[in-house]
């Protein structure tokens, strides 16, 4: 977790603080919309990631739900879209491409967002 939280620091520019609580965020919503075992299998991966899911907030419903609860922790439009493309990459290289399109494209309109 610590290495996915320095790796969005480092390149995005956000706080290691608004790092931690957006990727308990984007765990948490993927685990309440996704579909398949994908989920579990990335959380798993990441030490203390559970911690950050269990500390985030609750979510709207859907991607705009989601998108809602990141700008409420301090996120803009370019943060979040750049928060989601490390959390992305470092969920492929942690469990590959192929799961991780899985979980993508289990959650309705989140395609058109990644």
């Amino acid at each position: 977790m610590d290495e996915l939280i320095e790796k969005i620091s480092s390149n995005t520019g956000v706080d290691p603080t608004t790092a931690r609580r957006a990727i308990g965020i984007i765990f948490k919503f993927l685990l309440s919309e996704g579909k398949g075992d994908e989920v579990q299998e990335l959380i798993k991966s990441l030490p203390g990631s559970q911690e950050a899911v269990a500390e985030a907030p609750d979510l709207g419903r859907g991607v705009m739900g989601v998108f809602n609860t990141l700008t409420s922790a301090g996120l803009g439009m370019g943060e979040i879209q750049g928060v989601t493309r490390e959390f992305i990459a470092f969920a492929n290289a942690k469990v590959g491409e192929e799961p991780v399109r899985e979980i993508i494209g289990s959650i309705p309109g989140l395609n058109q967002f990644v």
